[in-house]
């Protein structure tokens, strides 16, 4: 049964590109991996507040979200369906990671994290942002 999920680009701008904040995951699936916050939506949790609440816990930020995009994430050989809901926006204050979920926590060019092997379909999620959103 697919899982209903949701993930977060945050990034603020510099002079070159947007900057993206990826976690690196502390958990399974996809444990050592860079990825885009997110998570599960709780049972009668709207996505929009879900998102909030995911990027609040593994990052710390309070974050301010826009719609971008719904992915779906069909991994078989892990047993994994997810349809994720992501969203875009910028984020206040400085990220703290959650050791429990976050080994890591990091600012990347755009262009350089697109480039990175990020978890689940992230990457997808990356290139939809570039186009929509980041020009």
């Amino acid at each position: 049964m697919p899982k209903a999920t949701v993930g977060a680009i945050i990034y603020r701008k510099n002079r070159l590109s947007p900057e993206i904040l990826l976690t690196k995951r502390n958990i399974n699936p996809f444990k050592d991996y860079w990825c885009l916050p997110g998570g599960h939506i709780e049972e009668f949790e709207p996505a929009e507040k879900s998102v909030i609440r995911e990027v609040k816990e593994e990052t710390g930020l309070d974050f301010s979200p826009d719609f971008l995009c719904y992915l779906d994430e069909i991994f078989p050989e892990m047993t994994l369906h997810n349809v994720v809901m992501m969203f875009y926006g910028k984020a206040t204050s400085s990220p703290k990671a959650d050791p429990h979920e976050v080994s890591d926590i990091g600012w990347f060019p755009l262009e350089e994290a697109m480039k990175m092997d990020l978890a689940f379909r992230h990457n997808a999620a990356l290139d939809i942002f570039k186009k929509r959103v980041a020009g």
